[in-house]
């Protein structure tokens, strides 16, 4: 029999299975690059809009100028604003393959930057993934 699992879930367990450790003893040391990668995902899987920018962005301001006009709320990680920020953004591109900024994820799904946001706002495509949750 063969189990299927959504990537959301399959994450939720490996995050219970570091925290529990090994046995039930505790969580393990966990190096500091894993634990920004473990923030990043974190972030990415915990909050319906996920949203990494740098607060001085002109391409950021706009992408939340446009959450702003549809009465949302999202959850910004400023990395200019924190001292792991370059590792922040080390994991980004890593996980995407860009390191520009703003970076929007919806429903854990990424929608890219700015250009790309307004381009689901006038798809609908956004208005779907936001309905959705």
């Amino acid at each position: 029999m063969r189990l299927r699992c959504s990537v959301a879930t399959a994450f939720t367990v490996v995050i219970f299975l570091i925290l529990v450790g090994e046995k039930g003893t505790g969580p393990p040391q966990i190096e500091a690059s894993n634990s920004v990668s473990a923030f990043v995902h974190n972030v990415i899987y915990s909050n319906r809009i996920a949203f990494f920018s740098k607060s001085y962005c002109p391409y950021c301001l706009r992408a939340k100028r446009i959450f702003a006009e549809l009465n949302e709320q999202p959850f910004v990680v400023e990395l200019d604003l924190r001292d792991d920020g370059y590792e922040i953004q080390s994991v980004l591109l890593d996980l995407l393959g860009r390191s520009t900024v703003p970076q929007v994820f919806v429903n854990a799904k990424h929608i890219g930057g700015c250009d790309d946001l307004r381009a689901a706002v006038q798809s609908g495509e956004l208005q779907k993934l936001l309905s959705a949750s």
